[in-house]
């Protein structure tokens, strides 16, 4: 990682997805978490003051070091056990079946692969395990997808490789995940380049026979 993705990134992104609007997305998309939840793109820990009772542990997947780092009150404040448990959204350290359920806020948008992301969380959770999730990506007004596709190459520049076009729920079903929630929504206090949100659990398939 450059100077810029290692050292100032992590910043901007605690800074831009740590503002107060944001509270009441991260407390719906983190209900009905339970169990081994695996996060991934943990970042600085933005999620942790949210996770329910029910959490048993965190398994944090996170490739930046000064984003683990700026977690460290939060951690320090929590009774949930975080580990930081691996680096690449894209390649999940643990075996198959490991988790009852995932989460993944504002994060789908930057890994480069993230079809290969996705079917690894896939195979991480349990038959019936669900995905939590909370993502920025293409809107659904034809004028916000033209400026979004206008200035998605500043945003991937400055923003860490962020996607304004990336469309969230045709991932997720493509990488075979049972869509059951999904709100689609403008975050109102956002511009909706970016504000034009999917937040959802989504399923994964039961085992058959």
């Amino acid at each position: 990682m450059g100077f810029y993705s290692d050292r100032i990134v992590p910043r901007l992104v605690d800074i831009s997805c740590g503002m107060k609007f944001t509270e009441p997305t991260r407390r719906r998309v983190c209900a009905g978490l339970h169990g081994r939840v695996v996060e991934i793109g943990f970042g600085s820990g933005l999620n942790v003051p949210f996770y329910p009772a029910a959490v048993d542990s965190v398994s944090a997947v996170e490739p930046a070091d000064l984003g683990w780092k700026l977690a460290g009150k939060r951690l320090a404040a929590s009774t949930t056990p975080v580990e930081r448990s691996g680096l690449d959204g894209q390649s999940l350290p643990f075996p198959d079946n490991s988790f009852d359920t995932a989460l993944s806020t504002w994060t789908m948008c930057t890994i480069p692969d993230v079809d290969s992301a996705l079917r690894e969380v896939r195979r991480v959770l349990k038959p019936g395990g669900t995905l939590h999730f909370v993502e920025h990506g293409l809107a659904p007004d034809a004028n916000v997808q033209r400026w979004q596709r206008r200035l998605e190459p500043l945003q991937k520049t400055v923003a860490g490789g962020c996607h304004l076009t990336r469309d969230i729920p045709t991932l997720v079903t493509n990488a075979g995940f049972d869509v059951r929630d999904l709100d689609r929504f403008y975050e109102t206090s956002a511009p909706k380049i970016v504000g034009a949100y999917s937040l959802g659990v989504a399923a994964s398939p039961p085992v058959r026979g």
